[in-house]
């Protein structure tokens, strides 16, 4: 553990309130509790059922899976075979509740033929977003089981992503979730503070799902070898702060392979540039400086690394975040020569 990182959070969290008083603090209505406050600009909706089905603790932080209602399965309105309601949620270490009750939320959406569970672990999610240093919140929700398909299920309908952020901050300011969480409990009544999206492969559907439907902010996304259709979604979002600059312009940063992908990522960016949207484009590993990172607005990486191993082999989803608008409270040397063509660090296999 370096010097600027703090030791694993304490299971000792501040008394909590009792179901019924969480309940009345929130107000229910019909069995839905309505969670005024925690999602500006709208009101979000939150179920009072959300679960905590398992908690883990490790050095780097806690994981919680969730069951949470709004998780995109079961989906009534567009019948599946998926019936997995699974939220997977990573609390880094270092967290700690910011002053202006803001929860910065970092949402993956894994591939195909796979599941949550697996792909937080394989892609080494939850060591990058600890390695970044970020105070922010990592979300993995469980998409379609092991299925060689990515349907969005409710995050594809209207309000879908606001839903299941308000239930997810609900269920995380439950004493259930605040005790196994200690001294990372997440801010009381939270705001949504900023939203960073991330897509590997078939993840892809999803994301353009929440942008186009969502019903909340969406400040970043990346996506990791996923750009196989979808291209006006993603165009659509980075032209929507267009004008805006710094924290407030929408940021796209795309790593990729060969194939169809790469046609489509170069289509994206033909079409961005044609707006007047300056795109940066990294065609060998490292050419780009930890600056052009930091500062671009679209920005598209080609990398030599098989399809499975783009998300992490390289540390492409840590230095994403090192590179983003999240609030970050804890020293850190990834920015020292920030102008110099950047330095690829490989992960050693595990």
């Amino acid at each position: 553990m370096t010097s600027d990182e703090v030791a694993r959070p304490s299971r000792c969290a501040a008394p909590a309130l009792g179901r019924r008083a969480f309940l009345r603090a929130l107000g229910v209505a019909g069995g839905v509790v309505a969670a005024p406050g925690l999602w500006d600009p709208a009101p979000a909706l939150a179920r009072a059922d959300s679960k905590v089905k398992e908690v883990e603790t490790s050095d780097i932080g806690v994981t919680l899976k969730l069951e949470l209602t709004q998780a995109p399965f079961p989906c009534e309105a567009a019948p599946s075979p998926y019936r997995d309601a699974t939220v997977m949620v990573f609390v880094p270490a270092h967290y700690r509740a910011p002053e202006g009750d803001e929860l910065d939320l970092v949402m993956h959406f894994h591939g195909h033929v796979t599941t949550a569970e697996r792909a937080i672990k394989v892609h080494k999610l939850r060591e990058q977003l600890h390695e970044s240093k970020q105070n922010a919140v990592l979300v993995v929700p469980q998409g379609a089981v092991n299925a060689a398909e990515s349907p969005p299920g409710k995050l594809g309908q209207q309000g879908g992503l606001r839903r299941l952020c308000g239930e997810l901050a609900s269920a995380l300011d439950t004493p259930s979730a605040r005790r196994a969480l200690g001294d990372c409990a997440v801010p009381r009544q939270a705001k949504l503070g900023r939203l960073c999206l991330s897509a590997h492969s078939g993840g892809y559907r999803v994301a353009a799902a929440c942008l186009r439907l969502g019903g909340c902010e969406v400040n970043e996304v990346y996506l990791f070898d996923a750009l196989y259709g979808e291209v006006d979604a993603f165009r659509d979002w980075v032209l929507e702060r267009k004008g805006q600059s710094g924290r407030d312009r929408h940021k796209l940063i795309s790593h990729f392979v060969a194939g169809d992908v790469r046609r489509l990522n170069l289509e994206l960016e033909r079409a961005l540039e044609a707006q007047g949207v300056a795109c940066l484009h990294e065609r060998r590993p490292g050419q780009l400086t930890r600056k052009q990172l930091l500062s671009g607005r679209a920005i598209f990486i080609e990398t030599p690394l098989a399809h499975s191993a783009v998300t992490f082999e390289q540390n492409a989803f840590r230095d994403c975040l090192f590179a983003s608008g999240l609030r970050r409270q804890l020293r850190s040397s990834w920015f020292e020569k920030k102008d110099e063509p950047r330095q690829i660090d490989v992960r050693s296999p595990s």
